[in-house]
């Protein structure tokens, strides 16, 4: 018998989840999401994707601020649902609402835990150099991604793989788990195992103070700050143009070969060298300016090898 679901998610990487549930045949009583926020240059109210998804499939939308009033428990406890799903939904769910679907709230987490519990997994686990990712359906606790573990699913990481690509990835992945995961809960073989103490670590919030590239650290690790942050919130790093230091966004880069002084253009290719080893800028992006390929961008600025970025 189908299950009675409550979907709770925001972002785009919750809408594939949602989809497969609905593909299911599951009967999805309640969508949980953010608020609309002003966005664009006319800062209109803006609905979270998953909100656009729910509003099309005609299930009723709630956007509480907070769950932790009592008002807004004893709504989410009359939905009734054999389970919540939760896929990056962004609010803190206390022990009435984890209590209160028959089964319990499970959540989509886009990280192999205890490795990257935390806000940002995705873009920690390039900019840390790991060689796989992946998805796990968790059962959750009140504690930060601590509840034990479904079903989960590895993902490679490419040596060249973005923190965009990669998100897409595990969201299709995740989208077939989590679909696998109500299959077997609906049957009553899912079970769950408790996650080890060894190996957790912490996928802090990005923040603006990472973005800026420091060219003093080997060549292997901006790579991966680099794509780590590609393409949102994007890296940085800082040039004079002929008026003064100015910021320019680096959009894509590539593993290179060369050395010299940490900062150095080395060629016009757009290959950077870094403490030990070196980076090639790709794609840049000036203030106020389109994308373009770093030769453009050299020959339009007259750069030339040896100048030194900070």
């Amino acid at each position: 018998m189908p299950l009675k679901v409550v979907f709770m998610g925001t972002p785009d990487f919750s809408v594939p989840v949602l989809s497969e549930i609905l593909d299911r045949g599951h009967q999805v009583v309640a969508c949980y999401t953010r608020a609309p926020r002003p966005a664009g240059r006319g800062m209109a109210l803006r609905q979270s994707p998953v909100h656009v998804k729910a509003e099309s499939a005609g299930i009723p939308v709630l956007t509480p601020r907070t769950l932790r009033d009592p008002e807004a428990q004893a709504v989410f406890a009359g939905h009734g649902a054999d389970v919540a799903v939760v896929v990056a939904y962004g609010l803190i769910l206390p022990k009435p609402v984890l209590d209160a679907p028959r089964f319990g709230c499970l959540n989509l987490h886009a990280s192999l835990l205890p490795r990257w519990r935390g806000a940002a997994p995705i873009n920690r686990a390039i900019m840390a150099g790991d060689p796989a990712s992946g998805v796990m359906v968790m059962r959750m606790e009140e504690g930060l991604d601590t509840g034990p573990v479904g079903m989960g699913e590895e993902v490679a990481i490419t040596p060249e793989m973005t923190a965009g690509v990669l998100h897409d990835a595990l969201s299709a992945v995740g989208a077939g788990l989590m679909g696998r995961a109500l299959e077997a809960l609906e049957a009553g073989r899912l079970s769950f195992t408790a996650q080890s103490d060894d190996g957790v670590t912490y996928a802090q919030k990005l923040t603006n103070e990472e973005t800026r590239i420091d060219w003093a650290r080997p060549g292997r690790e901006v790579h991966n700050h680099i794509r780590g942050l590609a393409p949102f919130p994007g890296t940085w790093f800082e040039a004079d143009l002929g008026k003064g230091p100015e910021r320019v966004k680096v959009v894509a880069a590539a593993a290179a070969s060369g050395s010299g002084t940490p900062g150095t253009l080395l060629s016009t290719d757009g290959t950077v060298a870094c403490c030990d080893g070196a980076i090639r800028l790709v794609t840049v992006q000036r203030a106020g300016s389109k994308a373009m390929a770093f030769g453009d961008f050299a020959r339009g600025a007259r750069l030339a090898g040896g100048e030194r970025f900070s």
